[in-house]
C-alpha cells in the first residue's frame, strides 16, 4: 500500500450549460487531475476545479513541493500525510494553492484507499448510503429576473424542494429585492429560496436589504460579505433574522475558528477543494461541537461521502455541471442524491474526458 507514483493532468472540457454568473465568464471546465498508484497496482483520483484559473501553479506546486514527500509512504494514515504536506508547507503560506494542491491529492489519496479496500469510503467513515437533501443551484444573475425564475421552476418540476439564486454584482438593492419577492411569489411557499450573495454587498448592505426580504422567508442568506470579515458576519447575524451561512472561500479548520467560537453561524459550506477529505472531516468534527451543520460548496459527487458519514449534514448543492464528465454520474432524484456504493469515492471520468 506504498505510493508509488503520483501524476498530474490538466484538461479543460465545455460546459453544457455555461453558468451566467455576470461577473466570472466561465465557458469551460478546466480541471487538474491528480492519479497516485500504490506499489500494487490501485490507482486513485482527486481533482481540482478552482473556477478562476491558476491550474499550472496548483500543478507545479504537486509535483516541485508535495510528490516528495510522499512517494515511497503508505496510504495506510492518511491524516499523518495531510499533516506532512501541511507542516512542510508553512513558509509558502497556509491558504491558497498550496492547500488547493494537498486537496487534489488528498482526495486521490482517500479514493485510492477505498479501491485498495474495495469499499465505498462512507463505508470506511462508518456512514451510511441513505439518501442526502440536496438543492437546485445555479439560478444565475446573468439569466436575469425571468431566467433565474424559469430556471428555479425547472428545478421544483424535477422534484427539488429548495433551489438557490443569486443577488448584487450586476442588481441594485432594490432589484434584489424585488427578484426575491417576485422568486417567492413564483415558487409559493412550498419551496425553500436560498439567496447566494457572492461576497457582494458591504454590511450595512446586507444589513439592509437582509431586513427587506425577511418576509419572503429565505433558507438561508450566503457570503453577503466578503469572506474574512468575520466580525462584519457576527453583525449582519446580530440584526437579521434569516440563517447567514458562509465558507467556500475559507480554507481549512484554522480559517473557520472565529465562527467556531461565536457560533452565530448555523451551516458552514466548507469546500472540499480547499482542505480536501480530511480537513472536511476535521472541520465537521469541530463544527458539531459548536452546533453547526455542514453543507459543503459545490462538487456534490465527492461531499456526499463526508455528509453520509458525519453527525452534522444539511444539503447538497447541485448544479450538475460535471455530469456529462463521468462515466457513471449520480443524479438527483426528487431532491435527494443517494451516495454510491462503487470503490473510494466512485467516481471515474470518461475516457475520452481524459484523452483531451
Amino acid at each position: 500500500m506504498n505510493i508509488k507514483e503520483i501524476r498530474t493532468k490538466i484538461i479543460s472540457a465545455p460546459f453544457l450549460d455555461p453558468p451566467k454568473t455576470s461577473f466570472l465568464p466561465l465557458q469551460t471546465i478546466d480541471l487538474l487531475i491528480v492519479e497516485i498508484e500504490t506499489t500494487e497496482g490501485f490507482i486513485g483520483t482527486g481533482h481540482l476545479h478552482p473556477i478562476a484559473g491558476g491550474l499550472l501553479t496548483i500543478e507545479m506546486c504537486i509535483n516541485e513541493m508535495l510528490k516528495p514527500l510522499l512517494i515511497g509512504e503508505t496510504i495506510k494514515n492518511i491524516e499523518y500525510l495531510w499533516l506532512k504536506m501541511w507542516k512542510s508547507t508553512f513558509i509558502q503560506g497556509r491558504m491558497g494553492i498550496t492547500v488547493m494542491a494537498m486537496s487534489a491529492i488528498d482526495i486521490a489519496l482517500w479514493d485510492c484507499l477505498g479501491r485498495t479496500l474495495n469499499q465505498p469510503l462512507w463505508k470506511i467513515w462508518n456512514g451510511n448510503n441513505s439518501p442526502i437533501p440536496t438543492y437546485g443551484s445555479g439560478c444565475w444573475r446573468g439569466l436575469g429576473h425571468d431566467g433565474m425564475i424559469e430556471k428555479a421552476e425547472k428545478y421544483v418540476k424535477q422534484g427539488f424542494k429548495s433551489i438557490k439564486m443569486q443577488v448584487s454584482h450586476c442588481f441594485t438593492n432594490d432589484e434584489d429585492i424585488a427578484n426575491v419577492r417576485d422568486m417567492r411569489e413564483a415558487l409559493k411557499d412550498e419551496i425553500g429560496i436560498m439567496i447566494d450573495v457572492n461576497q457582494g454587498w458591504e454590511i450595512d448592505e446586507a444589513i439592509k436589504v437582509g431586513l427587506a426580504i425577511e418576509k419572503y422567508n429565505p433558507e438561508w442568506l450566503e457570503e453577503p460579505i466578503m469572506a474574512d470579515d468575520f466580525e462584519g458576519y457576527d453583525k449582519i447575524c446580530d440584526l437579521i433574522s434569516i440563517p447567514v451561512v458562509t465558507g467556500e472561500n475559507n480554507f481549512t479548520h484554522h480559517d473557520f475558528k472565529h465562527f467556531f467560537k461565536s457560533k452565530k453561524i448555523k451551516i458552514l459550506q466548507p469546500d472540499i477543494m480547499r482542505g480536501g477529505y480530511t480537513n472536511l472531516m476535521l472541520t465537521s468534527k469541530l463544527a458539531d461541537a459548536s452546533n453547526m451543520k455542514i453543507a459543503p460548496h459545490l462538487f456534490p459527487e465527492l461531499s456526499i461521502h463526508l455528509l453520509a458519514s458525519i453527525k452534522n449534514p444539511s444539503w447538497l448543492e447541485y448544479m450538475g455541471w460535471f455530469d456529462h464528465l463521468w462515466i457513471e454520474p449520480i443524479v438527483p432524484i426528487n431532491g435527494m442524491m443517494t451516495p454510491p456504493n462503487r470503490p473510494g469515492h466512485g467516481m471515474d471520468f470518461k475516457p475520452e474526458i481524459l484523452a483531451r
